[in-house]
């Protein structure tokens, strides 16, 4: 068990997740097992279905690259990053092999962990099966499992119950509009300049930017 509990956080970062729609089931996940912040990389809206009201309970941050975001856990946050995958020097996560405040990294539901992100990792955890019926688990069922494990090992104080729940914290009085990242004017500049470049090559699987973004773009950016 971590040596001071109150010193310790997680984080869940969130990039190329082929399903859009598990971001807010991840959310539900990260809110109960008491994730400090959801890092999202790449594309900043993000369907928050699943979340069950959860999400409003998060704080969010975006980055445009996975550099970036590494640079953020490293520095800022004294992060080690954990990919959640099955490698050749993963650790078994029921082994709690953790040190620090860490994040944690899952990849696409299909494919595992890209070359660029098990580049920024600094160790991985794989979670053990006994059955035989499936070669993999969905990312957020095995964010839920790492997620848990990480709580016992940091000494996260269990949340008080009544009767068969577990009593919910008040919402933030103040929240900003569902399922997109405040940013600077410097930062809204760089993604249009990179939707421009990558409109030809379907970067964002040929989607227009949908009205309510783009006015929400629109209005920060004149600000």
């Amino acid at each position: 068990m971590a040596a001071a509990a109150a010193a310790v956080e997680s984080y869940v970062v969130v990039h190329n997740v082929a399903k859009r729609h598990n971001v807010g089931t991840l959310a539900r996940s990260a809110s109960a097992f008491g994730v400090a912040e959801v890092v999202i990389v790449g594309r900043r809206d993000f369907n928050s279905f699943g979340s069950h009201g959860s999400s409003s309970h998060l704080r969010f941050r975006h980055f445009h690259s996975l550099s970036d975001a590494q640079l953020y856990l490293h520095n800022e946050r004294d992060c080690d990053i954990c990919g959640v995958e099955i490698t050749e020097d993963a650790v078994a996560v029921s082994q709690h092999p953790f040190r620090k405040s860490t994040a944690f990294l899952l990849g696409n539901e299909g494919t595992g962990l890209s070359a660029k992100e098990i580049e920024i990792c600094d160790f991985f955890v794989y979670i053990p099966q006994y059955g035989g019926g499936t070669a993999s688990l969905n990312v957020t069922v095995a964010a839920s499992i790492v997620l848990h494990h990480f709580g016992v090992w940091a000494g996260f104080p269990e949340r008080r119950r009544e009767g068969n729940k577990f009593v919910l914290a008040e919402k933030p009085t103040r929240q900003d509009r569902k399922n997109y990242f405040l940013e600077s004017a410097e930062s809204i500049i760089a993604e249009r300049k990179l939707r421009r470049e990558n409109a030809s090559s379907d970067f964002f699987n040929g989607k227009q930017i949908d009205d309510a973004q783009s006015d929400l773009l629109d209005g920060l950016f004149s600000a």
